[in-house]
């Protein structure tokens, strides 16, 4: 199960059905998951993967199980498990490579394939470089 870059083109997102599993930690408070609704939302209205859903680590539903099962059944045979994380701590590097290699032995027909976390990233950099200029 690859960890890093993952050479996919658009096509082969769309026609061959790769699904895009964005993963949040998960927190009680529903406006803490909010963030990750509006990506997943975003996402699908790009267009680049034929199924987009998002999961929580903990905490909140639905699981990375729960949103694995929904991608399959809209007829994903990749899945992509994205963290939506700025680093890839405990969580990324135990908890997710687990649980992706939990859901390969499960539904063997299917690739899971776990990307890196968002940080650190050139584009992330200047997204905290805007932040900063905008404080008050």
């Amino acid at each position: 199960m690859p960890i890093g870059p993952i050479p996919i083109y658009k096509e082969q997102m769309i026609k061959g059905k790769i699904a895009l599993l964005l993963i949040a930690h998960g927190s009680r408070q529903d406006e803490a998951n909010a963030d990750l609704h509006d990506v997943v939302g975003e996402m699908r209205q790009r267009g680049d993967y034929a199924v987009v859903e998002g999961a929580f680590l903990e905490l909140a539903k639905p699981t990375i199980e729960e949103a694995s099962a929904r991608c399959i059944a809209q007829g994903a045979g990749g899945v992509i498990l994205l963290p939506y994380f700025l680093s890839a701590g405990v969580h990324v590097r135990k908890d997710l490579t687990a649980i992706c290699r939990k859901l390969a032995k499960n539904y063997p027909h299917v690739e899971f394939r776990l990307a890196e976390p968002l940080g650190p990233h050139p584009l992330l950099l200047e997204i905290v470089a805007q932040r900063a200029r905008e404080a008050p």
